[in-house]
């Protein structure tokens, strides 16, 4: 495999002929760069009028190889041969420079050029490139690659360093200015011995300074142009340290490969450079990966039209007031900082009340916010602010938050959290952790990224406040008031959302988008006399758990799960007398010839639901077949007693079969194996039906915040 690289343009704030006449000082030999230890001139050549010069040097190195690696290959020194053309006339060099020895087993190419800054003629660029082919080398290709790989990007810096002690030892010469070359018939009676010393031009004639006269040159006095943002085909080093941060010639490299890749081959908006460079370093700057990575990326944004959703998405008036998160200052380091209450937020009530869409998207928002807001304070702050910060307070996190379904739903914005906004998280604060935090941590940390966990500190308790807490993170004066200080947070305090606001059919906020979430977790049914609901779950294995999950949102039912041997056929049926086209959500799989006992046969007691309940439970499976869930309208049955209480029974009947019942409910199925660490399994491992359900009956009427209540 080629290795490439490819430098940001640098550039050196002074006139191209004193940069050349700073260049020139690397010959023959350069005390400041080690590895050079001397060159000869091979040939040399000039254009008639003195233009172009052209010189070829046998160049020797002595690379830092170990010495063995020197004795196998049975060389001491690495010989290039390096082809200089300097064009006086076009201000201009360029440098060609490929290695002489072992090229039948290694190639090394690389080019390098000094040209005008397009804004600033008494500037001057210079841009790098090369590549490293190694077809064999003894069996230490390997090796090789790491070692010259390694001593060619510290020879990067340390040239651009090299440049910048000559530049100041002719300065200090009192050497500030050189003039331009001329053509001869322009020279007039100035004499070639009038240039000032140092100068490589040759014969020619001085040219007045752009930024004063020739009597009193200003050298680098010139009005300085302001960093930009580059063009659309290179990088300017000093934009990537103001604006990217601190970088290694490498990994400016591998931006620069990658920009230009997706300019040369991806149509549509090109991403930002702090964008490309967030890929690059989730997959540690290995082009192909981050290549993959993006491009998947991009084409997501494109469809889900990402790119406009702060324009585009407004958060319904429910999640503002229930969503316990926003925006809150920033952190030491610049940071925006975003504080999450999640502790007393209802996950799974919000889920209910707005699907998983919404959440998602508004997700979605904050990340795309936090990109601008560090925007905003790169330039803001004057330095590189990439990532942001988020205060994640954990009190009042009780079991009530682990329940499958959200956590379902919690894995899943991860993913898509983690796969399109990678490196956007500087740092995570979880402060009062409760005992339960484990238990979630476990279930969630395979999920993220190796990276992003190391960016995690938790506290449990009060360990968050004095040394070594926050105010190591965060400026006393705005740490929230909840957590002890003295800036008053405007996020939501959050609350139970009411189960009256629970939406079961199509969000009609989000109906003219595109939909995220490809696919639903809770699903809504009708329920009427004589027209159960019911599901089914093929198991394979003898020994499997089939979880449910499921809200009374009007009337009472009867819930109950069958066994049967006999494949189901799906049947869907209108009840009597109902025009109610949501019928047609009413799906029946027992049929009327099944006989209890003999087609199938009941494996839960039945469990009277009333209006308003939350009911969560799960089924260890004994046989292989077919599990059938039903939902079915409770009818009260008449009791013995009083005429008056005969005429209620028939009321509450009557009254029964005028109204539908209407259920919404998840469910799953769970290897044996999985369920030990499933939301569920948290109360019983053995987690029979009839206790579960019972306990979750009796807990939501006590309005308690159990796992198996909301």
């Amino acid at each position: 495999m080629v290795q490439k690289y490819q430098s940001p343009v640098r550039v050196y704030k002074y006139p191209f002929e004193l940069v050349m006449a700073a260049y020139e000082k690397r010959f023959p030999t350069c005390p400041e760069i080690p590895v050079f230890l001397g060159s000869e001139i091979l040939r040399e050549s000039k254009s008639d009028d003195g233009a172009v010069h052209v010189v070829e040097r046998s160049c020797k190195l002595n690379v830092d190889a170990p010495r063995l690696l020197k004795k196998i290959a049975g060389v001491e020194y690495v010989f290039f041969i390096q082809k200089n053309t300097v064009n006086w006339k076009e201000r201009t060099l360029l440098i060609e420079a490929r290695n002489e020895t072992f090229s039948n087993r290694v190639i090394v190419l690389e080019t390098c050029s000094y040209s005008v800054h397009p804004e600033n003629e008494n500037w001057t660029c210079f841009e790098q490139s090369a590549s490293l082919d190694i077809k064999s080398f003894f069996g230490f290709e390997n090796t090789v690659e790491k070692i010259a790989m390694k001593q060619y990007t510290s020879n990067i810096k340390r040239g651009k360093e090299v440049i910048e002690h000559y530049l100041k030892e002719l300065i200090g010469k009192g050497i500030t200015f050189i003039p331009r070359w001329r053509p001869p018939e322009a020279l007039g009676e100035t004499e070639a011995g009038q240039i000032p010393a140092g100068s490589p031009s040759g014969p020619g004639a001085a040219e007045s300074h752009p930024c004063g006269s020739e009597k009193e040159p200003q050298g680098n006095a010139c009005p300085p142009v302001e960093a930009s943002t580059p063009d659309a085909d290179k990088l300017d080093a000093d934009y990537i340290e103001r604006y990217l941060g601190q970088l290694t010639p490498m990994q400016e490299s591998c931006l620069i490969r990658l920009r230009q890749w997706l300019q040369e081959t991806h149509k549509g908006k090109i991403p930002k450079d702090e964008h490309i460079l967030r890929f690059l370093r989730a997959r540690d700057f290995n082009i192909d990966k981050a290549r993959e990575m993006l491009c998947q990326s991009l084409t997501w944004r494109k469809q889900y039209q990402v790119d406009y959703i702060l324009e585009t998405w407004r958060p319904p008036p429910l999640l503002e007031e229930y969503y316990t998160g926003g925006w809150h200052y920033q952190d030491k380091d610049g940071r925006p900082l975003y504080i999450l209450r999640l502790g007393q937020m209802d996950t799974k009530g919000l889920v209910k009340a707005l699907g998983e869409e919404s959440l998602l998207r508004h997700v979605l928002s904050i990340n795309e916010e936090g990109q601008k807001r560090c925007e905003e304070n790169t330039n803001l702050f004057g330095r590189p602010i990439t990532s942001w910060t988020c205060l994640v307070d954990l009190e009042g996190l009780n079991m009530r938050h682990l329940w499958r379904p959200g956590v379902k739903a919690l894995l899943r914005i991860i993913e898509v959290v983690e796969d399109n906004y990678p490196e956007t998280l500087g740092r995570l604060l979880i402060v009062r952790a409760p005992r339960v935090f484990p238990v979630l941590w476990t279930l969630v940390s395979p999920f993220i990224n190796e990276n992003t966990r190391q960016k995690f500190l938790i506290y449990s308790g009060n360990n968050y406040q004095g040394p070594g807490g926050l105010v190591d993170y965060l400026e006393k004066e705005i740490v929230p008031d909840f957590l002890g200080g003295e800036c008053v947070c405007n996020v939501p305090e959050g609350g139970l959302v009411p189960k009256s606001l629970y939406q079961t059919d199509e969000e009609p906020e989000i109906s003219n988008h595109i939909h995220l979430w490809t696919e639903t977790i809770y699903h809504s049914a009708y329920i009427f006399k004589g027209a159960p609901h019911e599901i089914v779950a093929e198991i394979l294995e003898g020994e499997s758990v089939i979880t449910w999950d499921f809200d009374i949102l009007k009337g009472d039912i009867v819930f109950s799960l069958f066994h049967s041997k006999r494949a189901p056929e799906t049947s869907r049926k209108e009840p009597t007398g109902s025009t109610s086209t949501a019928a047609v959500d009413n799906v029946q799989l027992i049929g009327k010839s099944w006989v209890l006992g003999v087609d199938y046969s009941r494996v839960e007691s039945p469990l009277v639901c009333r209006e308003g309940e939350s009911i969560q439970g799960s089924h260890v499976t004994r046989w292989p077949g077919f599990y059938i869930l039903q939902w079915k309208m409770h009818s009260p049955a008449p009791c013995a007693g009083s005429s008056l209480s005969r005429v209620d029974d028939v009321l509450a009947t009557l009254q029964v079969s005028n109204h539908k019942c209407k259920v919404m409910y998840y469910h799953e199925v769970l290897a044996s194996k999985d369920f030990r660490g499933s939301m569920t399994s948290l109360e019983s491992c053995n987690s029979g039906f009839s206790q579960l359900s019972r306990a979750t009956t009796s807990s939501n009427q006590s309005q308690s915040s159990s796992l198996i209540s909301r």
